[in-house]
């Protein structure tokens, strides 16, 4: 349910016409480049060992190429770990805010600094290994919660006049921060959460939208739901494992990223398939009709 002046705030910069606010400035990625390294957590060197495993010529890494990477990482994970806990927070702060500002930045200006790219994987895979802030403590809620039922009701109706008013700036990330945000809730565990923490992937809320649509388009196949009333989960699972790859490559264009991992990467895809199987199963199969 939304107010009526957060719907005009949500439009207005696009009618008629928008106006764009301070740009992204890409002498910031110097900047927090240089910062992090003046934290001696890790060196040049170990984003070039680092980099010299991850982008090494071979179509998927070997077990020995994830030993070596995760080995590094953990070294510095334990260095990481001994400092203040105020000092953490600006460390993972800084790296957040360089992943988020290069990989905004890389869509628009065609950068040439392999420095740049390689440090940027490297902050990738080493967020993914730092402890959670705070005391530690994760929330793992998996399937113990999860919306089965929601309901849709009109308040009321009228018209909102966007021609009023003054349209508030859009701008890009403009502000590097020193610390992470503090979070007031704590996310629901969903299928990329736990891919991240798995393979050590840094997908987002929005590649979890694209797992939803290909869970949605499978609901609308009528093979799919028919198998699922007439199978037992397992029996469902192993149909679904033989049309897993229809159901991919027919929304391939809406993340090339995921697609890859889960045609080339085994253990991925078992957690993608096993995720999409059971939500399916319980969602189209014989409970979901009354059976």
């Amino acid at each position: 349910m939304n107010e009526e002046e957060d719907i005009f705030e949500a439009f207005k910069p696009y009618y008629e016409t928008t106006p764009v606010g301070e740009n992204a400035d890409p002498q910031k990625l110097s900047e927090l480049h240089h910062k992090l390294l003046e934290w001696a957590i890790f060196s040049p060197d170990d984003v070039n060992a680092f980099a010299s495993v991850w982008y090494a010529r071979k179509r998927d890494h070997s077990s020995a190429d994830h030993r070596r990477m995760n080995a590094l990482l953990d070294g510095i994970v334990e260095r990481f770990k001994k400092q203040e806990e105020a000092e953490q927070e600006m460390v993972r702060g800084q790296l957040t805010a360089f992943r988020n500002l290069y990989a905004f930045l890389s869509q628009i200006i065609p950068y040439q600094d392999s420095e740049l790219e390689k440090f940027y994987s490297f902050v990738r895979n080493l967020i993914a290994k730092l402890p959670p802030p705070g005391d530690g403590k994760t929330y793992s809620l998996d399937d113990e919660v999860a919306l089965r039922y929601f309901r849709l009701q009109q308040i009321t109706e009228g018209s909102i006049d966007l021609s009023d008013g003054e349209a508030k700036a859009l701008k890009g990330p403009t502000d590097v921060g020193t610390a992470a945000r503090k979070n007031d809730e704590e996310t629901l565990s969903n299928l990329v959460a736990q891919l991240n923490e798995r393979f050590g992937t840094n997908f987002t809320e929005a590649d979890q939208l694209f797992f939803d649509q290909i869970r949605a388009t499978a609901e609308r196949d009528d093979r799919i739901v028919e198998a699922a009333r007439a199978n037992s989960e397992d029996n469902f699972s192993a149909f679904l494992e033989r049309v897993l790859d229809e159901l991919f490559i027919d929304r391939m264009e809406g993340n090339e990223e995921v697609f890859s991992r889960v045609m080339t990467d085994k253990p991925f895809r078992n957690v993608v398939h096993a995720h999409l199987a059971r939500e399916l199963y319980h969602r189209v199969g014989p409970k979901s009709n009354g059976d």
